[in-house]
């Protein structure tokens, strides 16, 4: 009776019925979407270390800001979207703030907490959710598609299959190299199983593609299981005790940086995601306020603890394939996040190679939301097609986003469309041609 009690209250908490999921689908896909994220607990630490930061201290404040976002957009959203200190941020913080301008890494956190700051109040003022309301259609179905192709790019990449190349910049990678063999057979083995539909074949396949590689020693197993989660000591609060040095000017092109950057990378995974997962209703997306609170908050925590900008994860899109519709998988996310502090060592087991094949196929699955784009428009057409190959071509969701918007309007206001351009599309044209003078033009 009480477990029946229990099911009863998770299911009216998360919509589950009304949604046609269930507990064990819900669990699905957030063991899913963690496995394909987890590998943000090693990179972030590694990312920042670079910077002068302790690696143990931004260990713990990464898990801890992922929980905390999780959790809030579970709760608050209902919606099936990890949250975690995203890629771009850091590499952003670390090698243009840090390295390039020569800014302690300590002066650099306090411009990130400051940013966090103001995404916390545009968010409480509807400012984002007017804005990602107000981009059409068919910019949205490229966004999603465009984040399909960069992801499986990514996964292409930490696979072997793809590497860099100084006379064509990408060329196939080698084919003797043992681990990209892990990779290829991840790909066939989900393929398959998603073919049979079979449920649950991304984390299937994630599961399989591990016990290969721990069977062929590819895949080390770690000295010991489990460990205490370092201290947040050298880390927190560090950003606010530095914030004396926002009076330098410097900083504050910084502060613009980020928030423009973590607005915009964060817009186009939500709406991506809610395109992939079916959540778009009138090309709105409910609750959308909700799930950018959300977001704000955990980068805002994440910023007091000791580390860069969280935003929503593309590798959702993961849990959202295996049937993950509803707040309870990103319950489920941070609650492995929770557990991951503890069993930190189990987690390098998960390598690139291992999440590469599920990110190849769920790449598959998002650009499919490029047959519902009017290709037959050319002022629609041209936009949508530079979103979707911008994303992965300039490894920025914000440039390749920038694309489209800068085009857009120019192009409809040419086709005699004028008035089907709102206010929101020509703020953001001028919003994306300053965005891109001070990342491209101005002196590092």
């Amino acid at each position: 009776m009480e477990e029946t009690r229990t099911i009863g209250f998770i299911d009216r908490t998360f919509h589950l019925s009304e949604n046609g999921t269930n507990i064990k689908q819900e669990c699905l896909a957030g063991l899913t979407t963690f496995v394909s994220m987890a590998y943000i607990l090693f990179v972030n630490p590694s990312v920042l270390g670079v910077a002068g930061m302790d690696k143990g201290a931004v260990f713990t404040a990464t898990a801890l800001s992922a929980i905390i976002g999780c959790f809030l957009m579970g709760i608050l959203a209902n919606y099936p979207i990890a949250i975690a200190p995203g890629l771009g941020d850091n590499a952003f913080f670390t090698y243009s703030v840090v390295l390039a301008m020569g800014i302690p890494w300590q002066k650099a956190m306090a411009g990130v907490f400051v940013a966090s700051v103001l995404f916390t109040i545009l968010s409480f003022l509807k400012v984002r959710e007017i804005v990602i309301n107000a981009i059409p259609k068919d910019l949205k179905y490229a966004i999603a598609a465009g984040i399909g192709i960069f992801i499986s790019f990514v996964g292409l990449q930490g696979g072997g299959i793809i590497v860099s190349s100084k006379s064509s910049l990408v060329e196939l990678g080698s084919l003797t190299v043992p681990t990209t063999w892990i990779t290829i057979f991840g790909i066939f083995l989900i393929a398959i199983l998603m073919v049979k539909k079979v449920p649950g074949a991304i984390f299937i396949g994630l599961v399989v593609t591990t016990l290969l590689g721990l069977l062929t020693g590819l895949v080390k197993m770690p000295d010991h299981l489990i460990s205490m989660a370092p201290s947040l000591e050298p880390t927190f609060g560090v950003g606010i005790k530095f914030l004396p040095t926002m009076t330098d000017p410097k900083m504050w092109a910084v502060v613009l940086i980020f928030l423009l950057v973590a607005f915009f990378d964060t817009a186009g995974t939500l709406v991506g995601l809610a395109q992939e997962a079916g959540l778009m209703k009138d090309n709105k997306m409910p609750r959308i306020g909700r799930a950018l609170m959300a977001d704000s908050l955990s980068m805002l925590g994440g910023a007091v603890m000791g580390t860069t900008p969280t935003s929503a994860y593309v590798e959702s899109s993961a849990g959202i394939a295996v049937g993950g519709k509803t707040g309870l998988t990103a319950i489920v996310t941070g609650t492995l996040f929770v557990l991951s502090m503890a069993f930190s060592p189990l987690l390098e087991v998960v390598t690139t190679q291992v999440t590469a094949a599920a990110l190849i196929v769920v790449g598959v699955l998002m650009v499919s939301a490029l047959k519902d784009i009017e290709w037959d428009k050319f002022e629609i057409a041209l936009p949508s097609f530079l979103v979707a190959i911008g994303i992965p071509l300039t490894y920025n969701i914000s440039y390749g986003i920038a694309f489209g918007f800068l085009t857009y309007p120019i192009l409809m206001v040419a086709a005699g469309r004028r008035k089907e351009v709102n206010v929101v599309m020509w703020s953001m044209f001028f919003v994306f041609i300053a965005l891109l003078y001070i990342l491209n033009v101005l002196p590092k």
